[in-house]
C-alpha cells in the first residue's frame, strides 16, 4: 500500500507539473498559429477519441435519468470551461491564469453548500474570503498592469474556474455511481457536441502550412499530456489519497509557471514575459494559497 500511495503522489505531482506547464506552452502559439476555440476543439475531440478508447474495455450502461446530469456536464465542464481558459489565456499572462485557476477549491467548496448541503465552518469561510481578495486584487490589477495581462482574460479564467468548479460538484454523486472513464467519456463527448458549431469555422480557417514542428509539438502536449494523461492520473491517486490531498497539489501550478515564465524571460531572452512579474502577483498567489489552504483543512478528528 505504500508503494502505491508514493506511486499516487507521483501522479498528483506528474499531473500539476502538466498543468502548470500548460499555461506557458499552450498560449505559445495562440493567436499567431491556432485560434483557442480551434485549439479547444482539438483538445476535446483528441481527448475524447483517447477516453471512448480506454471506455471501450469497460462495459458499463448508464441509467436514462443520469444522462441530464451529463449533458449539463459537458457544457459546464468541457465546452464552457475549455473555451473560457483558453480564450482567457489568450489574452492574459499565464501567471495570473495559473493563479486564479487555484481557486477552483474554494469554488467547489462554494457551490458544495448550495447544492451539496456541504457544511462550512469559519476557518474554511475565512479562506473563501481571503481566496477571494487575492483572486479580486490579480483580475482587477490586469487592468492596468503592464506585460501580458488583461481585465478581461483573468476574468475568463475566473468564470472558467467557477464553471469548471460547479460542474465538480454537480458531476461528484454520478463519480460515485458510475466507473470515472465511463463518466468523464460521456461528458467529453456530450462537450464536443457543444463545442462543434463554435469551434468548427476557426478551425476550417485555421492555416495548416504555417505549423511548424513545434507547433503540432504543442497541440499534442495539450491533447495527450494535459487533458487526457493529467486526468488518469488524477483519477489513479484517488483511489489511494483523499480529495483534500489531491487538490493541494493546486498550489504547485502557479510556481511551476513562475519558474518556467522567469526562464523565458531572463534566460531564453523572450521579453515580453519579463514584465508578467511583479509585487503585486506575488502577493496575490500567497493569498489565494493561504485560502485554499484553510478551505482544505480537515477537522483534527477526521
Amino acid at each position: 500500500m505504500n508503494k502505491n500511495i508514493y506511486k499516487a503522489h507521483f501522479a498528483l505531482l506528474g499531473a500539476n507539473v502538466i498543468y502548470g506547464a500548460n499555461h506557458l506552452i499552450a498560449k505559445g502559439v495562440m493567436p499567431e498559429k491556432i485560434g483557442p476555440s480551434a485549439f479547444v476543439f482539438l483538445r476535446i475531440l483528441g481527448a475524447g477519441i483517447l477516453f471512448w478508447f480506454i471506455k471501450s474495455f469497460t462495459k458499463e450502461t448508464i441509467e436514462k435519468k443520469d444522462f441530464p446530469k451529463l449533458i449539463l456536464g459537458g457544457l459546464l465542464g468541457v465546452a464552457t470551461n475549455q473555451l473560457l481558459f483558453f480564450h482567457g489565456l489568450n489574452l492574459t499572462s499565464p501567471i495570473d491564469a495559473s493563479i486564479i485557476i487555484t481557486a477552483v477549491p474554494v469554488m467547489v467548496l462554494i457551490f458544495g453548500s448550495f447544492i451539496l448541503k456541504e457544511k462550512i465552518t469559519s476557518l474554511k469561510l475565512l479562506g473563501i474570503i481571503v481566496g477571494a481578495i487575492g483572486a479580486i486584487l490579480l483580475i482587477w490589477y490586469g487592468k492596468k498592469a503592464g506585460g501580458n495581462s488583461s481585465l478581461l482574460g483573468n476574468l475568463f479564467v475566473f468564470i472558467n474556474a467557477c464553471s469548471y468548479a460547479l460542474y465538480l460538484v454537480l458531476i461528484k454523486p454520478l463519480m460515485k455511481k458510475y466507473n470515472a472513464i465511463t463518466v468523464i467519456s460521456w461528458v467529453f463527448l456530450f462537450g464536443f457536441l457543444f463545442m462543434f458549431p463554435i469551434g468548427i469555422n476557426d478551425l476550417l480557417t485555421t492555416n495548416f502550412s504555417v505549423f511548424t514542428l513545434n507547433t503540432y509539438l504543442t497541440v499534442a502536449f495539450v491533447v495527450i499530456g494535459t487533458t487526457f494523461l493529467a486526468y488518469l492520473f488524477n483519477i489513479y491517486a484517488l483511489n489511494y489519497v483523499s480529495p483534500s490531498v489531491n487538490g493541494s497539489y493546486i498550489y504547485l501550478q502557479p510556481a511551476i509557471t513562475f519558474i518556467m515564465v522567469s526562464v523565458y524571460a531572463y534566460a531564453l531572452g523572450h521579453n515580453q514575459y519579463a514584465q508578467d512579474i511583479s509585487f503585486v502577483k506575488i502577493f496575490s498567489c500567497i493569498l489565494v494559497i493561504i485560502g485554499v489552504s484553510l478551505v482544505s483543512k480537515s477537522p483534527s478528528k477526521n
